[in-house]
């Protein structure tokens, strides 16, 4: 039988101090999964299960290389996380995976099934790809060599998950111990020792490659001759890990992803598919100004994918924007994607709310603190868009001006979606969470 790593998730930060997590008053998350965290280990190991648990004073890097250091054939690893969003009607728990992994997703569930076994009235969210969340890429699923997910038992911000987190603590352990001894069990059955890998299939831009790849921990991995091939250079990229097995050096497939190749798995005939040949040329997919690429349908099959509800106040917005960015040279879907950022899928819940038609969390002129209200969708797209432009480029507007805060800004400082990061948002990840976004909806329409 493997052993189980848990980790709490939070901990030393990589610049000193300490991480806390999210904080909701007087509670702080780092704390409540450590005291999580100190419920389930002895419960395993009751039940006969080795478990390390990660030090609580290493930082996210210094916990994926203490694991690493560590880890053997049959082991996994889960870490904790109980997160707080502005919208305290978000609640439940979520089990996120390695994108692409079919056997990763059936752990995930096999998790969540466990742990709302225990308690019912924990909705379940889902087991979601680590694609799905804000940047597109979680490190403790991608970088941990063990099996690894990546879990939120609730979110601090909602009453009832707060409650039950620290007043049924135990029955959350029960849960997550469940889970994890079920996961450890099925691993060891199936076997993840690295003696002898299987081989996979490569299908790459619709044709049968010529050399086979490897299956290491149900991820794909393809040999690097390949990825050269492809035009991708991996030298200066530390967190792609390289395996070395009969003589050839192979990579993690799914790390392609982020060099803009297109990877999906075939489960039934065992096959990694790649495509470089795509609608949409690499070198333009964050440049602010430009075309769209995706059809009305296909932003409201998207946006309903991540929001069921979100047509039902707003279902002219995907034609809305598609017209007032076209109008200004500005691509709707990057447009788009910023929207689904700011709004959450139109979720809102924030400072800002619906009723102000506000779409890109534009800011007020004098610094009002419930940002610019707009007296229609229409406008509220046309100040987002406009807004955009001012940053991207050093044309006029075609239309007459609606953002309060146009002229304020430097023009043209900004062309890259990366570039917003500092300016349009503090959050120095807000760039990529936009692009995470863009990804996703591209993959959903079939265009990467």
């Amino acid at each position: 039988m493997g052993r189980i790593f848990i980790s709490a998730g939070h901990g030393g930060m990589e610049q000193g101090g300490r991480d806390l997590g999210s904080i909701v008053g007087t509670t702080n998350e780092a704390q409540e999964m450590i005291l999580l965290r100190d419920l389930v280990v002895p419960e395993l190991r009751s039940r006969g299960f080795e478990v390390l648990s990660v030090p609580d004073d290493l930082s996210a890097s210094q916990t994926i290389q203490w694991i690493n250091a560590r880890a053997r054939p049959d082991d996994v690893a889960l870490e904790i996380h109980a997160d707080a969003f502005s919208n305290p009607d978000v609640r439940g728990a979520t089990a996120f995976y390695i994108a692409n992994n079919t056997e990763r997703k059936n752990h995930a569930e096999l998790l969540l099934l466990a742990l709302v076994r225990r308690l019912p009235q924990l909705p379940n969210r889902g087991a979601k790809p680590d694609t799905a969340t804000g940047i597109g890429r979680i490190s403790f699923c991608r970088d941990t060599t063990l099996p690894s997910i990546l879990m939120e038992v609730g979110f601090l911000s909602n009453p009832d998950d707060r409650n039950l987190l620290q007043n049924r603590r135990r029955d959350v352990a029960l849960g997550i111990a469940d889970g994890l001894a079920a996961w450890s069990r099925a691993v060891s059955t199936t076997g993840n020792g690295d003696s002898d890998y299987a081989s996979i299939n490569i299908n790459i831009n619709n044709q049968t490659y010529g050399e086979k790849g490897i299956l290491i921990n149900s991820n794909a991995y393809i040999p690097i001759d390949l990825v050269d091939r492809l035009g991708v250079d991996l030298t200066n990229d530390p967190n792609v890990r390289r395996v070395q097995y009969k003589g050839v050096v192979y990579v993690k497939a799914i790390e392609l992803r982020d060099y803009h190749i297109s990877v999906s798995w075939d489960n039934p005939s065992r096959t990694v598919s790649l495509r470089s040949i795509l609608p949409i040329c690499p070198g333009q997919i964050d440049r602010i100004m430009g075309h769209g690429n995706t059809s009305e349908v296909q932003l409201m099959m998207f946006l309903k994918a991540n929001n069921e509800s979100a047509l039902t106040q707003f279902p002219d917005l995907p034609k809305l924007y598609r017209e007032e960015a076209t109008i200004e040279g500005v691509n709707y879907d990057i447009a788009f994607s910023q929207m689904c950022v700011e709004t959450n899928y139109l979720r809102f819940g924030g400072e800002i709310k619906a009723s102000q038609n506000n779409f890109g969390g534009l800011g007020a002129v004098g610094g009002g603190t419930e940002g610019a209200t707009f007296p229609s969708a229409r406008l509220g797209v046309r100040a987002h868009v406009q807004q955009l432009k001012a940053y991207a480029s050093l044309e006029p507007l075609v239309q007459e001006s609606v953002s309060p805060r146009f002229r304020f800004v430097t023009r043209g400082i900004a062309p890259l979606v990366g570039q917003l990061s500092g300016r349009w948002s503090a959050d120095v990840n807000y760039g990529d969470r936009i692009m995470a976004v863009l990804k996703r909806l591209y993959e959903s329409a079939g265009l990467l």
